[in-house]
Parts: structure tokens; sequence; C-alpha cells
């Protein structure tokens, strides 16, 4: 897609430092990141999320990409916290399937808060 930011650092149109990168994805830093270490791994080919009739083989090689990802950036052995986020309920904020690969400190225990949730 033209206009799709992801597809544009896919192509090379917009600077990324690769953390990693196949035939069929790429791995870079987010540019916002929620946690110490937080990056995002992409399928070089357009789909908006997991239910865009994503061959079976990308989601492998998407997925299958999140544990050198973690080695590389240093926490493999730690450990980390893999999210997808899949259309607006979710918050998700670029229309380009994305994997969240996260961790560099303790996460907490809860997974999500919904929108409208107090603390406690």
């Amino acid at each position: 897609m033209d206009t799709c930011v992801f597809c544009k650092i896919a192509r090379g149109e917009i600077p990324a430092e690769k953390l990693y990168e196949d035939d069929a994805v790429l791995a870079f830093n987010d540019v916002s990141p929620q946690a110490p270490v937080h990056v995002l791994v992409i399928p070089k080919v357009h789909y908006v999320h997991l239910g865009d009739d994503v061959p079976a083989e990308t989601v492998s090689k998407l997925f299958g990409a999140v544990p050198e990802v973690a080695r590389r950036v240093g926490v493999g052995e730690s450990g980390y916290r893999v999210i997808v986020n899949s259309g607006p309920d979710a918050n998700q904020t670029v229309s380009h399937l994305h994997v969240h690969v996260m961790g560099g400190r303790e996460m907490s225990h809860g997974m999500v808060r919904f929108k409208g949730e107090g603390h406690g």
C-alpha cells in the first residue's frame, strides 16, 4: 500500500534500524516504546490485521522471527511479551499487521486494562 508507514519502512522509503530481516518479515524499534525493549515485527506484504486472510506461511514467519528478535535485543533469556492488536477496539494505531515484542523489565501481571477501567 502506497501510503502505509510500515510499507514505506519495508520498502526502505522511511529509515529504520533493522534488527531482523528475512524475505518475508522485518523487525525494528517502535518509535513510541512502551517498555525498555519494544520492537515491531511486520510482514513485508501489507495485511491490515490477522483476520485479513493472511497466509499461514506469513503468520509462521512473523511469529517464527520473534524468538530471534528477542535474543538479538537481549530479552530472550529474561522474558518478553508478544502482543498483536487487531482492529480499533484493540487500539491498533497502524493499519498494517504487526507484532509487538516487549521486555527489558519485569512486566505487571495484568495483561490489559480496558478503557474507562480504574487502577484497582
